[in-house]
């Protein structure tokens, strides 16, 4: 069976996640019952990430083994024609070789949070932002993310849900940047652990508000209790903006 690369961007708004549960729509399965309608057989879609209920994706990956060969824009305007209503659209199908794995084979993801940062709330992009009304100093948040910046053991940033054998990752970028109204922070690593980037957000706004300084966050970190850190971002303000490949 000919194996594909899918690239997604999807709304997660009202959406339990990427993966498939019991008590709601997931991403993965409005695209699995897309490829049904499309090829007449059930498949599994295979994701980079198992985004959580209401994260949005600019550019997540997933891979699928199809029954038949067809040419990749065949393929991808089927899907977009079938995944209706969703918010979900197919930007990109390759054929990939059979070895391919959209989780195991990635070598980095960037996950980027929008924080809107102004006293009225948002309209046009409710539900894609996370609105904090309190002024935030954009360069203590900068300083306080260098050092999280690294290996480390991020016990104090993880979820309790979380099913990563170690705790200990390399953060290979956590940059904060200030952009008319919104405070972007983008984190790059090869893999994050559950609710890493939520939580690392909910630790920076707490010095942004000038509630904790930096060398709190160096506490925290090495206090490897999440009891310690700050409190978890709300989903709703984060993206998957890109998976890294070496190959496809």
């Amino acid at each position: 069976m000919p194996r594909y690369k899918l690239t997604l961007e999807y709304d997660g708004t009202g959406l339990v996640g990427w993966q498939r549960q019991a008590n709601g729509l997931s991403v993965q399965e409005i695209l699995e019952t897309a490829v049904e309608r499309y090829c007449g057989v059930c498949v599994t879609v295979h994701g980079a990430g198992r985004t959580d209920a209401g994260v949005h994706a600019l550019a997540q990956c997933a891979h699928v083994d199809l029954p038949r060969e067809a040419s990749p824009e065949v393929i991808r305007n089927a899907l977009n024609q079938h995944v209706k209503p969703a918010a979900v659209a197919v930007l990109d199908v390759a054929r990939v070789a059979d070895g391919f794995d959209a989780r195991r084979s990635a070598r980095g993801r960037l996950y980027r949070y929008r924080i809107l940062n102004r006293r009225p709330p948002p309209t046009l992009e409710r539900g894609r932002v996370w609105h904090v009304g309190r002024h935030l100093n954009v360069e203590a948040m900068q300083e306080a993310a260098r050092v999280l910046v690294g290996k480390h053991d991020f016990t104090t940033f993880r979820g309790s849900l979380c099913q990563a054998k170690s705790p200990v990752k390399t953060l290979d970028r956590l940059d904060v940047a200030a952009l008319n109204e919104e405070i972007h922070i983008e984190a790059r690593a090869r893999s994050f652990l559950h609710h890493q980037v939520r939580n690392m957000v909910g630790t920076l706004k707490l010095v942004g508000e000038g509630k904790w300084r930096v060398a709190d966050v160096a506490k925290a970190l090495e206090a490897r209790d999440r009891r310690a850190g700050g409190p978890t971002a709300p989903a709703e303000g984060l993206y998957l903006v890109e998976v890294v490949y070496a190959v496809h």
